[in-house]
Order: structure tokens, then sequence, then C-alpha cells
């Protein structure tokens, strides 16, 4: 039988492929330059590995790329090809507050144990603690927050993988957080 393929195949040279790999030990960290970063208990460091890309009205208030305006620019693997993958190391109690994207967001727990928390119809906070491999993944407009609830030692950082869907996508901290940075003074004024 003879088998006709209906997707188009690509080949690529080795010189470009290795365009596509990133290594984890070659990663460059930011502490995030997000509205929050500088803000105790949400200090963490994200990783922008695949994609992200400044969102069009990038820092208009609370919103911003997923990664922070700096990491937002500078992807390992440069290419939009419909979704954005990033790392967030941080030491036990650490993750960012209550935020949300314009596009599906998917949590992948690597090492250590994170609490995925979210505002259920009632407006109460839920949450599940993920232990490495496990997944969740936030619908779009969700008001989310996870942070590293690893017990032991509090030194040791664990590492959070994250996949939001876009080319460049969007993220903004909910008004409450907003408020909260703002009354301690961790709002940059332009």
């Amino acid at each position: 039988m003879q088998y006709r393929e209906q997707l188009g195949r690509t080949r690529v040279s080795r010189k470009d492929m290795l365009k596509r790999v990133a290594r984890f030990d070659e990663l460059k960290g930011f502490d995030g330059g997000l509205p929050d970063s500088r803000y105790p208990g949400c200090e963490r460091i994200l990783y922008n590995v695949i994609g992200f890309q400044p969102p069009k009205g990038e820092n208009r208030g609370a919103v911003t790329s997923p990664v922070g305006e700096k990491a937002s620019r500078l992807a390992a693997i440069k290419i939009s090809e419909g979704f954005n993958l990033g790392y967030c190391r941080a030491l036990p109690g650490r993750g960012p507050m209550f935020h949300n994207h314009d596009t599906n967001e998917t949590f992948i727990a690597m090492t250590g144990t994170w609490r995925a928390s979210w505002e259920n119809k009632k407006g109460r906070i839920e949450h599940v603690d993920l232990k490495p491999l496990d997944v969740i993944s936030f619908p779009p407009g969700v008001s989310r927050r996870f942070m590293n609830v690893t017990r032991g030692s509090k030194r040791k950082f664990s590492v959070l993988m994250f996949v939001i869907g876009g080319n460049a996508p969007r993220a903004e901290f909910t008004r409450e957080s907003m408020q909260e940075l703002a009354a301690g003074g961790y709002l940059k004024t332009r």
C-alpha cells in the first residue's frame, strides 16, 4: 500500500535544530521584573525558555508579560508557535501574588511540592498541592497563584514548569494584589 502523507514535512539542519535546544544550566534567570517581584514572600527566579514575547499593551498598570518585561525579550528558544514555556525557581514559602492570564496556563511540578490556588465561583480561595510531575491547567481569566510549599530546608530551591498558550500572552495582577503592593510602596510610579 502506498500511503500518502497529509501533513507537510519539513527537514531541518542540525545547526537550525540546535537553535531549539535550551540547557537548564545555561539559562539566564530573572527576578521577574513583575509588580510583586520585590514583595516579601513573592521573590522568585523566572526562566523564559520557549517563546515569550512582549505582549501588546504591556506594562499598563498591572498588565505585563507573565515572565516580566526584561525576560519576555530574552527567550532561550525564540519561536512563536502558539505556546510558551518557562520555569520558576523559588524557596519554600515563595510565589507570586494572585493574577490571571488571557490564555491557558498549565503548571507542572518538577521538584518539591507546589501549591496552586485559585478563586472559586463564590470568591473563596481553594488549592491543590502538586508533587513532582503532577499537573494543573488553569483556563483563561481564572485568578491564580502558586507557591513552593516544600517541607524541609528553607534554603533549598524547587522548580515549577509553566506552559502558557498564545504567542504574546498577557498577565494581570488582581485589583487586590495591586492594592496590597501600592499600600506597601512596591509599585513603580511613572
